[in-house]
Parts: structure tokens; sequence; C-alpha cells
């Protein structure tokens, strides 16, 4: 997982999000899933592997953390 390659990925947030700033943002980058505040985008980004990343998503769409 190249991590350093987050460093300058371009974030995206959902549609879905609100507009005050309240979401996470992803980013897909060199086999590195990085997410980040929306609102604090100098800090940190927790980086996992791509296959991970994909499935933390795909738990998000089915509702499995509400």
């Amino acid at each position: 997982m190249n991590m350093h390659a987050l460093q300058e990925a371009t974030f995206y947030k959902s549609s879905y999000s609100d507009h005050q700033g309240s979401c996470v943002e992803v980013a897909l980058e060199s086999g590195a899933f990085g997410l980040r505040d929306s609102k604090l985008t100098d800090s940190p980004v927790l980086a996992v592997s791509t296959h991970h990343g994909r499935a933390f998503v795909e738990a998000v769409k089915q509702g499995r953390f509400r």
C-alpha cells in the first residue's frame, strides 16, 4: 500500500453529504484507500488497503453501521 500517494490524491465526498462539511472524504490512489474528515483536510488520513476500503464502503451502503 502506498500511503505517500494519498498525500497528493484527490479526495471526494458523497453527493449525499450536507453542505455544512459534516462528512468524510475518500480517495483511491496506488493501492491505498484514504479516509479523512472534510472539515480537517490537513489532519492525518486513515489509510487502508483498497480491498478493505471498498469493503467498508459496501458495508456503509448496506446500512451495517446503523
